[in-house]
């Protein structure tokens, strides 16, 4: 959605947001290595309700607002809309290959792996107290008494905790969310040694999603931040890397920061991979499941319709409760629209692949288990529009 405020084009962006906010940890990083000169400002700032909210129409980060006073909301938006504007340096990599991965791993950063944050900032809230009431007070209170934005923060965070039953975080699925994550990480700490960035030696759209959870919530909070610096140094030294214009890393002193020239992905990618794919894939199943039941319920619903299972416009809408095998527990937990809507990048991405590339891609799914997702189809397109995902035209 865009609106239009007083502004030149000269002006740098504006990121509206928070340290703490999941999603705004996409777009800074990207921001930041494009090139790209912003101010972030916080909902604190007393232009926010007067003037960013009406435009947005929900309460929700990040917003972007550009030079020219136009609003986009969405982390996923705004950089398809500076990819658009500004074409050096780009984030999407050329090979047609390495494209379909690249989305794959941005909407498990986005969605995957939210639940997984939302873990390890609420189930230990009590160790880490202090620090998450400083930093949600931080977006409401703009003044000096450390009290004040203390209080601020916590009337917002009983709310925030109360999300985890919906995304299935429960006494009997914590173990296995902890064993998946300790497993990521192990992973990735392998390739991060290798390589600077996920598909290489330039940053993507897949790391821009992983930052998502990797920065704001499994990054910055000290309980995970604790576990990846011990567990992952390699991980943990990616999150700083990812909000540097430059890659000042001796280690790859000798490497150019541009594309590979071949249509690989890296060996040390695969076990990565694997367990995105297994491990975002048993939730897109079950997703995919409820939203072509909620089309059959009604055929005929017309394009534009809110996918929501109330008719509401919600920042993170549902067509329902789902129950998912995940890692041997079966998870109840509200269906992600936003999921669907993610996934569908790269399913597009396959579609169009030609051969050697679709090939290519066949042999990699084959060796990391991701077949059975690329059979998917949605059996009607997704589409944002107002700031939420719904539904596009009849086939």
């Amino acid at each position: 959605m865009t609106a239009a405020l007083s502004g030149s084009v000269d002006a740098p962006y504006i990121l509206w947001g928070t340290p703490h906010s999941l999603y705004t940890g996409k777009a800074r990083s990207y921001l930041i290595k494009k090139g790209l000169p912003f101010r972030e400002r916080c909902p604190s700032d007393p232009r926010y309700k007067p003037q960013v909210l009406p435009a947005v129409g929900l309460v929700t980060f990040p917003v972007l607002e550009t030079p020219q006073g136009r609003f986009i909301q969405d982390s996923t938006d705004i950089v398809e809309y500076l990819e658009e504007c500004h074409s050096g340096r780009p984030m999407l990599p050329p090979s047609p290959v390495q494209r379909v991965i690249a989305h794959m791993l941005d909407g498990f950063g986005l969605e995957g792996m939210l639940a997984t944050a939302m873990h390890y900032r609420w189930s230990y809230r009590a160790k880490q107290e202090d620090f998450l009431r400083a930093e949600f007070g931080r977006g409401l209170y703009n003044g000096p008494n450390r009290a004040q934005r203390a209080a601020a923060g916590e009337r917002i965070m009983a709310y925030m905790s109360g999300a985890l039953p919906a995304l299935g975080i429960t006494a009997a699925a914590i173990p296995a969310i902890e064993r998946a994550y300790e497993e990521l990480l192990e992973a990735l700490d392998i390739h991060f040694q290798q390589y600077p960035y996920l598909l290489g030696f330039h940053p993507s759209i897949a790391d821009f999603g992983m930052m998502a959870p990797m920065f704001a919530h499994l990054g910055r909070d000290p309980v995970p931040a604790n576990l990846m610096k011990q567990r992952a140094p390699n991980v943990f030294r990616w999150v700083e890397r990812m909000n540097l214009p430059t890659m000042d890393d001796g280690e790859f002193a000798d490497k150019s920061a541009d594309w590979l020239h071949d249509e690989s992905i890296f060996t040390s990618l695969e076990p990565v991979l694997s367990l995105v794919f297994q491990d975002w894939g048993a939730m897109l199943r079950a997703d995919f499941a409820q939203y072509a039941q909620w089309l059959a319920s009604d055929p005929a619903r017309p394009a534009g319709q809110v996918l929501s299972a109330d008719g509401q416009r919600r920042v993170h809408a549902t067509l329902g409760t789902v129950q998912t095998i995940w890692r041997g527990v079966t998870m109840a937990r509200a269906s992600a629209v936003h999921g669907l809507w993610l996934f569908h990048k790269a399913l597009a991405a396959a579609k169009d692949l030609q051969a050697p590339e679709r090939e290519r891609l066949d042999h990699l799914l084959a060796r990391c288990g991701g077949q059975y997702l690329f059979e998917m189809r949605l059996p009607r397109s997704l589409r944002r529009e107002g700031n939420v995902v719904v539904l596009g035209p009849m086939a």
